[in-house]
């Protein structure tokens, strides 16, 4: 069975949504793939065409790296369990450990090590595990909000991790951070042109 892709690309940017050229193909395609592709749509509520993307763009942005990082899942579940027993040292133990990790990882995911390609890599890996995240930009202000549902532990490790990486590249740059058992805001005023996704 043949399935048709219309693969125009668009990504949101806070406030303004860029839309990238498109271009028509056909892959042919196992019958049941087919069929498991229109349940799956239907039951989303989205047409074939989206969901294919939505699992194309997941692929390239993240899939493809993962294995050879050496990232596998785990269940939501057991992180936050294993959360409730970390302290604050330890939680600064785990990040002190992650950083040269999360290094080499931006660097060949992104072929260069910055802000703007750290926060990049992060909000891909949480829209990989299925974390709630959205940057806004108000005025000269940015705002980065990540919800996990993993419990206050989670939220200071990410508050902590956040601190790290912004102080990393603008120690001098003041954040404001609004933390709860579930949701973590950092405010930081990177100016109104900055953006993640462009050099």
């Amino acid at each position: 069975m043949k399935l048709s892709l219309n693969s125009n690309v668009m990504r949101k940017q806070s406030p303004l949504v860029k839309k990238e050229t498109s271009r028509s193909i056909t892959y042919r395609l196992p019958s049941n793939v087919v069929e498991e592709l229109e349940i799956e749509a239907k039951n989303k509520k989205i047409s074939h065409n989206v969901l294919v993307k939505q699992v194309l763009e997941k692929y390239l942005v993240w899939d493809r790296y993962s294995d050879k990082l050496g990232i596998i899942p785990v269940p939501k579940k057991i992180l936050e369990v294993m959360g409730q027993n970390l302290d604050l040292i330890q939680i600064n133990q785990v990040i002190d450990s992650l950083k040269p990790i999360i290094k080499e990882s931006v660097l060949y995911m992104k072929g260069s090590y910055d802000l703007k390609r750290c926060i990049e890599t992060l909000e891909e890996y949480m829209r990989a595990s299925g974390m709630l995240s959205d940057h806004r930009v108000e005025g000269q202000n940015h705002r980065f909000i990540i919800q996990h549902q993993l419990g206050v532990k989670w939220s200071l490790f990410t508050e902590y991790l956040l601190k790290e990486t912004f102080g990393e590249f603008l120690p001098e740059m003041q954040i404001k951070f609004q933390t709860t058992e579930h949701t973590v805001i950092a405010s930081v005023a990177l100016g109104s042109d900055w953006n993640e996704h462009e050099d």
